[in-house]
């Protein structure tokens, strides 16, 4: 069993900034393929953001490229997503995600096994 908890969610004014962690408590973190989700109101959860259990393959959605960055730390199980030039758009929960052996980055909710309780992101304008 996988535990993952989210931290570092808040409000920011639009153009700010903001770094999720996501830790696990799985010792074969390295293992882990994890990604990132988020959902607004009345909307299907959507993918993020993405890293392999290599750390060598990420994927992200075309409406965060080049502002949001997924990394990770084995040495602290933790998982993190820098988010850059926020938008009010980007406003919604965001779960950290996790699967186990499996190759590459997954896109889907269906992908992916173990769930974070998610943070609240809030980008006023």
């Amino acid at each position: 069993q996988v535990q993952l908890v989210e931290s570092g969610g808040g409000s920011v004014q639009a153009g700010g900034s903001l770094r999720l962690s996501c830790a696990a408590s799985q010792r074969t973190f390295s293992s882990l393929t994890m990604g990132w989700f988020r959902q607004a109101p009345g909307m299907e959860r959507e993918f993020v953001a993405g890293i392999s259990w290599t750390g060598g393959t990420t994927k992200y959605a075309d409406s965060v490229k080049d502002r949001f960055t997924i990394s990770r730390d084995i040495a602290k199980n933790t998982v993190y997503l820098q988010m850059n030039s926020l938008k009010p758009e980007d406003t919604a929960v965001y779960y950290c995600a996790a699967a186990l052996g499996v190759f590459g980055v997954r896109v889907t909710t269906q992908g992916y096994n173990y769930w974070g309780q998610g943070t609240q992101v809030t980008v006023s304008s």
